[in-house]
């Protein structure tokens, strides 16, 4: 699973179908009055989405 920025997304969705060979599920992450813990795997930016299959 990748959690991915803005800037990022396309990246995230396009490794996930080159390594699964299928359409990634991509999700947003679920935010709330706190600033979110988990990081863009690609960047230092807080996650907006996350890509799995």
């Amino acid at each position: 699973m990748y959690y991915a920025c803005n800037e990022h997304i396309e990246v995230a969705i396009d490794m996930v179908v080159d390594e699964e060979e299928m359409a990634p599920v991509v999700e947003k992450v679920e935010t709330s009055n706190e600033p979110l813990s988990t990081s863009c795997s690609f960047c230092d930016s807080a996650a907006i989405y996350s890509v799995d299959t």
